[in-house]
């Protein structure tokens, strides 16, 4: 069983604990005693999908639509590229086929997982293996440069898994399923702050301004001096057993941190001091299903254009006003996956491999496109992020192939055999396009 088949898995057995309290500590793995220090919480403003039909409207249909053209980018830093976690278009990969494929650590077993989307910084590819490996490689060869064990030693944390990392002045913020947060040297992989933490931590860290923002299992958001490794606040959300294996890195625009959670809260902090600015709860009212209960906003929150997309498990893809909280739309579609907002337009990839491409303005659908349509139950895959780049939109799956669609029609350009399962989201540097597979190889494409 893959990564990918294990979120769903996962998710259908967090249901058990939805029976009781007592049921919860017993069955959530990553239950915990909550820190003793939290900001202060505001109030909450629902957003509520209606009873709305996936379709593509009627006046959109076959309509054209804005999208910038393609820009080089050089760095991808940090899990969503930038501390607003949108890049709009890049110019990469425009062939379009596999350059190299390098083995950079240990991939998926039973016990272990590769959760950990690549960064790019100074020439340099750094990825952490389902073990805790963190290392760096060549942009253009693939060649390892260094390596960094980072497991906690000890008869207890033997199983831990996930994490992630972010680049920001010379430096390597790593998070861990092992409960801490460190610092290495990018140029060495040399330790130079290691700090615990409460509990285990699946998702990338984000930089900004002199800090480290991660969010923990026990659903708090957790702030860090980026120099030293102090911990400079913590918010705790609502706590939620009912959880998946994914997890999300926060977004940051200037003074305020977007941060989601498994609870369905997608929260607005100030990055001074932690405090709460608005709350907004993508959950459906009526939900029909058990799997719908699980509200977990794994995806990573977007902003763009004074706006915040994000997409929880349980059916709504909301717009948000960054501002105030206020929705501004929304849509049942339940995701795991990251939103991508370019130009007039926001994609979106869903649980049953529909790519969707939305109007930022209204929420009405330019196009849907199932990925898996015609494909037998067992051969239907798990799809990734998608990422625009040299007039394309790629996305890659757990059935091995890399795929480019129009992005103004969704129609399929190009297809690659990545010769193993990808779910991670791809990045770019470069002019290359970057890919993490389950197996513990990272192929670049050009």
């Amino acid at each position: 069983m893959t990564t990918a088949r294990m979120l769903g898995v996962l998710a259908a057995v967090a249901m058990v604990a939805l029976g009781g309290c007592s049921t919860v500590s017993k069955v959530n793995p990553f239950h915990g005693k909550k820190a003793a220090s939290t900001a202060s919480r505001g109030a909450r403003i629902p957003v509520i999908a209606l009873d709305q039909q996936l379709e593509v409207a009627s006046a959109l249909k076959g309509q054209d639509f804005f999208l910038p053209p393609p820009a080089p980018l050089d760095a991808w830093p940090l899990p969503g590229g930038t501390a607003e976690q949108s890049i709009e278009h890049v110019a990469a990969a425009p062939d379009f086929v596999i350059a190299w494929k390098r083995t950079f650590g240990i991939g998926y077993a039973r016990r272990r997982h590769v959760m950990t989307p690549p960064i790019a910084a100074g020439g340099r590819l750094f990825i952490m293996d389902g073990v805790a490996n963190v290392s760096a490689h060549d942009e253009r060869t693939g060649d390892q440069i260094w390596r960094t064990d980072v497991r906690i030693r000890s008869k207890g944390e033997h199983d831990a898994y996930g994490g992630g990392l972010a680049f920001a002045d010379g430096r390597i913020y790593v998070s861990s399923g092992y409960r801490e947060v460190l610092a290495l040297d990018a140029g060495t992989g040399a330790i130079i702050w290691r700090t615990p933490t409460e509990a285990p931590i699946h998702a990338a860290p984000t930089v900004s301004a002199g800090r480290v923002y991660v969010a923990d299992v026990n659903d708090e958001l957790l702030a860090f001096d980026a120099a030293t490794g102090a911990s400079s606040w913590t918010y705790q959300a609502l706590t939620e057993p009912a959880r998946i294996l994914a997890a999300s890195s926060p977004a940051v625009a200037n003074d305020t941190i977007i941060a989601s959670f498994a609870s369905g809260e997608l929260v607005a902090v100030r990055a001074t001091n932690g405090n709460e600015l608005w709350n907004a709860s993508l959950s459906r009212a009526s939900r029909t299903n058990a799997l719908s209960e699980i509200r977990d906003i794994a995806g990573r929150p977007v902003v763009y254009k004074s706006d915040v997309y994000a997409v929880s498990h349980s059916d709504v893809f909301a717009a948000v006003d960054l501002r105030t909280g206020v929705g501004r739309w929304t849509l049942p579609i339940s995701a795991i996956t990251t939103p991508w907002p370019a130009g007039d337009v926001v994609f979106v990839v869903d649980q049953t491999g529909e790519v969707l491409c939305v109007s930022r303005d209204s929420g009405q659908i330019y196009w849907m496109r199932n990925l898996n349509d015609g494909l037998k139950k067992k051969q239907k895959g798990y799809w990734s992020s998608p990422i625009l780049a040299s007039n394309r939109l790629i996305l890659v799956s757990t059935n091995d192939e890399a795929v480019a669609l129009d992005p103004k029609t969704g129609a399929t350009q190009r297809t690659l055999r990545l010769g193993a399962p990808a779910l991670i989201g791809p990045i770019a540097a470069g002019g290359m396009i970057y890919v993490v597979t389950e197996t513990g190889q990272l192929i670049a494409i050009r």
